[in-house]
This record gives structure tokens, sequence and C-alpha cells, in this order.
């Protein structure tokens, strides 16, 4: 969080005050800073500037009153054993016109202010800045190394250099004798993250707090040793400005910025973020959360599915989802050889009304098969009212596009279409993107079944309900607009 003297008094108030096309977090998502979301006793918190935060019952809806005491900004948490780490900055950043700041921690067994469990212990100071030195003490960022179990924070913004300390992983107390190491500079906000040999330094990079004007944006460099050097794609040094872009402004969200990982299994993971200003919702600085990718050992934002008509196709293979209906051939289009000199014309699509009275109109089941551009083929993707969510989505309901004929999961772990939806569980979709760019689709519900199963190609033209696999092609779809 940068603050500049000019704007320190709105900023400050909205700062101690705030805590499509994509498909945006629903409830009263405003907060600003927000700390990487945590799930604790069923439900998923996030922490922001100030001492409130949120909290969301599926991880789509969220509200308010996630509790924090300490003020200050830019928190993040950390579960460690049974235990949550909470790490915040105490004024730096341009609040109060200075940059003396210091770095806190807090334990707590749980987030949740309703449990009899909720108290958080005193906070301990970790880190400091005196205004004069080439560093401010503000926005950190944990990392829990997942090779041998030290606890590692970033910190620090554009006054200066970030820099990174060692913490007691049982105390949350400062290393003894542990000296700080600068890593980065034209950044704040900074992440850590570890993965397949490499730590990652995620950063925030441009103007913060001025609303749809803010110009932030998130960064990335990479080590193999967790003291860096960080350098990104080109092999330049973040501690000389260097950082591949992961997630930029984009349609009407401005601003993005204090980046967060969650992974929820092999090949599924999210990122979070806040957007400066959402232009949807008054301008209001919300939590953003987006898939997350990884192309070539380096991270990306991926998108929200937008609602629209798609192809559903397997990457199995390449066919396409379809109804088993009678195929209809295009009328007035000759076989064989045509006269050089005949004129061009363009030839109408087939549409659903040239074919759907020769549907039955009951159920009717589905196959894999080559992609024609047939009604039969195209799937309207819209989220479905008043149905919840999970982390990052909303559920979707998959209809025959022009119909209500609603793709459904059934007791025997296969998959039909129904004449309407209802909205029944069996009839709802979780769709999220894979960190290679494919899709996982997966039912609400299996009737009659408890196990959580997702749509899979079991042979090249027979798509069924199987559990999910990331290693296999079977599991994974594309969704293309046509």
């Amino acid at each position: 969080m940068n603050f500049s003297t000019n704007l320190l008094g709105a900023i400050a108030l909205f700062s101690l005050c705030s805590t499509g096309p994509l498909l945006a977090q629903v409830g009263k998502p405003f907060i600003h800073d927000p700390s990487t979301i945590t799930e604790c006793e069923g439900k998923y918190f996030t922490f922001g500037t100030g001492r409130g935060g949120l909290i969301s019952e599926d991880g789509w809806t969220w509200n308010g009153g996630a509790e924090r005491p300490g003020g200050g900004a830019a928190p993040d948490v950390v579960k460690i054993g049974d235990r949550y780490l909470v790490i915040y900055g105490s004024t730096g950043g341009g609040l109060g016109g200075g940059h003396n700041g210091r770095i806190l921690t807090m334990w707590n067994k749980t987030l949740d202010p309703k449990s009899p469990d909720f108290k958080f212990s005193e906070a301990i100071v970790v880190a400091s800045s005196d205004g004069v030195e080439d560093n401010d003490a503000i926005d950190p960022g944990l990392l829990l190394d997942p090779t041998d179990g030290r606890l590692w924070v970033s910190y620090g913004t554009y006054f200066g250099f970030i820099r990174l300390i060692e913490l007691d992983p049982k105390t949350g107390k400062r290393v003894e004798g542990n000296k700080a190491i600068n890593i980065a500079i034209d950044c704040e906000a900074t992440d850590l993250l570890y993965r397949d040999g490499w730590y990652y330094l995620l950063g925030t990079h441009g103007t913060c707090c001025d609303g749809a004007n803010s110009t932030y944006n998130i960064v990335v460099g990479r080590s193999r040793k967790v003291t860096g050097p960080y350098l990104d794609n080109m092999g330049r040094d973040m501690l000389k400005g260097g950082g591949k872009m992961v997630l930029a402004a984009g349609e009407r969200l401005i601003g993005p910025g204090h980046f967060g990982r969650y992974v929820l299994e092999d090949g599924v993971e999210k990122m979070s973020c806040h957007y400066e200003a959402d232009l949807d919702q008054s301008g209001r600085s919300v939590l953003g959360i987006r898939p997350l990718l990884w192309k070539k050992e380096w991270p990306a934002a991926g998108d929200n599915v937008k609602e629209g008509t798609y192809e559903i196709e397997s990457e199995r293979r390449g066919y396409a989802l379809e109804l088993i209906v009678d195929f209809t051939r295009m009328p007035g289009i000759p076989r064989g050889p045509r006269p050089t000199d005949e004129p061009i014309k363009p030839v109408p699509s087939q549409e659903l009304t040239d074919v759907i009275k020769t549907w039955p109109t009951g159920n009717i089941s589905v196959r894999m098969g080559d992609y024609m551009v047939r009604p039969h083929q195209r799937w309207t993707i819209t989220a479905a009212p008043n149905a919840g969510g999970y982390l990052g989505g909303p559920y979707y309901k998959i209809v025959i596009a022009g119909t209500e004929r609603a793709l459904a999961a059934t007791a025997d772990a296969e998959l039909t279409t129904v004449p309407n939806f209802t909205g029944a569980p069996e009839q709802l979709w979780r769709i999220d993107q894979l960190t290679d760019g494919t899709y996982r689709i997966m039912p609400k519900v299996v009737p009659n079944s408890g196990k959580k199963l997702a749509l899979i190609s079991s042979g090249d033209s027979t798509p069924t309900l199987a559990e999910f696999d990331f290693s296999s092609d079977n599991s994974k779809w594309n969704l293309k607009a046509h």
C-alpha cells in the first residue's frame, strides 16, 4: 500500500472504513489489501486493511464479519499446525505522513469470531522501519516453506527495498540474529510461494488507492533459493525493477493487487487479489478470485467462465459433447463438383427451429461427436439463479442453446438431458479452469451418491461421470465460443 501525501486524508479514511462480462464475487465483497484466503471450520476468511475482513460459507458469496484486532494495513494469514498466524503492518506506508512502520504477528486457534476458542494472542513486533532507512515496514506476506518448514516474511513498499526475514514457526517471533535481506524494489504487497523447485516472489506494481485511476498490476520473479535473486522471464533482477506480468486491469476491473494463492487439489488452484475499482460496483475496491494457471513454469491469471454459448470439447481427442439425436442434413447443398461459374452466396446455418421437432420430448442422452456447429452441439452456460457457488465461481446451468433442455447427472453416475431446467442439484455444475488452461466440469450432486465426480470422456465417443484425474486428458475439457 503506497500513499502519496496529497491523497493522505481521503485515502486514510478509505483504508480504515473499507474493509459482464466477468462474473464477480457476490454479496458485499468490499475489501482493500486482502490477506490470502484461508479456510477455517468450513468457512473461508480474508482480512483487509483496518480491523475487519470478509467471511464466506461457500467461497462465492462474501460478506463482512471477520475480526482482527490491531488495525493497521495489509494483513496475511497462514495455518501452522492447529493454529493460525496473522501478520499485519502498523502505520508505515505513508499513513500519518511517514514511513515509520512495524510488522506484528499474533496467533489464534480459530478465525471464526463466533467460536468459543476465538481469542488473539498479544501482538509481537517482528520488523520495523524508522522512516529514514530504505525500507517501509508494511505489507507483509507469509511463506511456510513446504520443503523444510521454515517460515519467511517479505515486506515493504515503493519506499525503498522489499525485504525478507525469517520467523520461528512455533512462536511467530523473529529468529534470533536474523538479518533482513533485500530482494526487490519498485513494488509492494509482496507474497512468496513455492512450486516444483522454484520460489516465486509476487509483487504489486503501480499506484494504488486512487480508485479507477489506480495503475496497480501484479508481477513475478523466481529463484531457486528463497533468499533470491528473483529474476523474471527475461532474466531481469527484481532488485533492479524486473517482474513478469501476472495480472493487469481487464474489462471493468481496475488495479489488481495483493496476490494470494489457494491450492484446492492437484491441477486446481485459485489466486486472490483485490481490484482497486470494480466499475460495476460503484468503483469500489473488491475481492477478486480467479483461476491460477501455470504456463512454462510461470504463474498467470486465468479467466472465470463468462456466460455464453460454447462447444464443450474433450481434450482427449477434440470431439464435442452433443445430444444423441438423428443427424439432420442441411438442405440445398448438392454433393459433388460444382460449376465454376455458379454465383457465390451465403448458406444459412442450421437453426434450432430446423431440427427441434425431430428430437424426442423426454430425456435425451449425450455422446461425443465431430463438431459441426449444429444446434444439438451448442451449449449455453449461465450462472444458475440463487444457487450459490464455490471458491471463485457460481454454480452454472448448462442447456442446449435456445432451450431449457439441461445437462444433468443421473443416479447411476451417467449423463442425460432433461426437458426443462428446474434448479435441482444434479442440474447444477461447477466449472474450474485448471492450471493448464483446460476445464474441469463437475455436477454439484450425483443423486444417491456422496462421491464427487467429474465429467469424463471414458472413450472417444463416451462421456460419463468418474473421479477427476488431472494427469489424464479424459478429465479435461475446453470451452470454445463459435
